[in-house]
């Protein structure tokens, strides 16, 4: 963004537009990782019905939480250099 209203280069501009699709990807990237592991580790690979069941809810409702949560700690020890307090 620019400050003291200074307009932003077409370099600065391209770059910003390069990183926010980087991040993009990278949230996609996450979204589908995500996605697999908790179906794999919680969901029964013989289909006997259209839902799912109470215990495979529960199942993804935790993996999911406990995946964003890992995932925020290593973001976070990764930008700051030291574990969150």
């Amino acid at each position: 963004m620019a400050s003291n209203n200074i307009p932003l280069s077409t370099l600065d501009k391209e770059q910003i537009f390069g990183m926010a699709e980087k991040e993009m990807e990278y949230r996609v990237e996450l979204f589908n990782k995500m996605t697999q592991s908790c179906f794999n580790k919680c969901v029964d690979n013989k289909y006997k019905e259209s839902e799912l069941h109470m215990g495979e809810n529960s199942c993804i409702d935790r993996c999911v939480s406990k995946y964003w949560h890992v995932t925020n700690l290593v973001g976070q020890l990764l930008g700051n250099g030291k574990p969150p307090m």
